[in-house]
């Protein structure tokens, strides 16, 4: 596959990316940090392998499909966990974590199909 049948995958990555990353320094923003804790670190999660995704469709890596699918799985759990709380701030990662997850895993199978 090329950059350009990966561009929608790649853009939802980034959006996601930059979601996590303002709900993260939000987060530690807030007085009840405690609560905050698990959705902070899957936001550090969930940034860094969509970053990684990005780097690995780019560079066309033969591991696209099972990074992909970590990634997948990584922005559904940050998902479920920002649904758990109130903040605007984890209100904006939950629509941009699920539709990156449903781009990983359309474009994984894909490629395995394709490869």
């Amino acid at each position: 596959m090329t950059r350009i049948q990966y561009q929608e995958c790649i853009d939802a990555c980034i959006q996601t990316m930059n979601a996590c990353n303002y709900s993260y320094v939000a987060s530690l923003k807030e007085y009840d940090l405690a609560s905050l804790r698990e959705s902070i670190r899957l936001d550090r999660e969930c940034a860094d392998i969509c970053s990684f995704a990005v780097q690995a469709m780019t560079r066309q890596s033969p591991f696209v499909v099972e990074i992909l699918r970590l990634c997948a799985e990584i922005c559904e759990r940050c998902a479920d966990e920002s649904s758990k709380h109130v903040h605007t701030h984890c209100q904006g990662c939950i629509d941009s974590c699920r539709a990156t997850a449903i781009a990983c895993r359309l474009i994984s199978d894909a490629v395995e199909v394709y490869a």
